[in-house]
């Protein structure tokens, strides 16, 4: 086996690991390598409808990609819709990702029946993205009990959606969001939390904000 045909084995390896990943945005970025490995080495070997063939998959991909990441902010692709916190469909969602919760978020407990509790749902079309669960944890402080992204989403950040709807909280007389302590690849630093012991605070508009030492 010479140089070559590595390179055409890796390119077919890269394309079959795209199709077993979960996320989709991982799986259209890696399709698209494995395409353009795979563009150069039919090439080489002058097999052209495969070139032909990659070069098509390639413009597919880039398409879809250039819609994920033009989209992963914009407010009109996710919709935040609150729930009831006993609502039977929430909990069948927490039931289905159960397990994964539970990697990111060691120790979550979620007792719908408790006082001062909020749920949310990230949504885009009628597909669950994100599920935000919250409680009053003291007076004008919201404690985040979940923030959870389903894995196909897992490329993108929607929690933020709710976090950049602040008055999902200020209404409710909060001026201060606390992260869910210990929890696994936290990402609030990017949406303007700032680290405070092992979790994040955010101070909602027109809190103070807290004086430097």
């Amino acid at each position: 086996m010479n140089w070559l045909d590595l390179v055409g084995w890796a390119g077919s390896a890269v394309l079959v690991w795209s199709l077993l990943q979960s996320r989709v945005l991982r799986l259209r970025a890696l399709n698209l390598v494995g395409c353009f490995v795979l563009i150069g080495y039919n090439a080489a070997i002058e097999v052209w409808p495969m070139v032909g063939l990659n070069i098509v998959l390639a413009v597919i991909n880039i398409w879809y990609l250039r819609g994920m990441l033009a989209t992963r902010h914009d407010e009109k692709t996710y919709q935040v819709v609150e729930v009831g916190v006993d609502d039977q469909f929430l909990a069948h969602t927490l039931r289905v990702h159960a397990a994964d919760i539970a990697r990111f978020n060691p120790g979550f407990h979620w007792d719908p029946d408790a006082s001062g509790r909020s749920a949310f749902l990230v949504v885009t079309a009628d597909e669950v993205v994100g599920v935000v669960l919250s409680h009053a944890e003291a007076p004008g402080v919201a404690q985040i009990d979940l923030d959870y992204v389903t894995p196909k989403f897992r490329d993108f950040t929607p929690g933020e959606f709710v976090y950049r709807r602040s008055h999902l909280f200020t209404e409710r007389g909060f001026h201060r969001v606390v992260s869910p302590p210990r929890m696994v690849a936290p990402y609030y630093h990017r949406l303007g939390f700032r680290p405070e012991g092992d979790s994040y605070v955010l101070d909602l508009p027109g809190s103070p904000t807290p004086q430097s030492a």
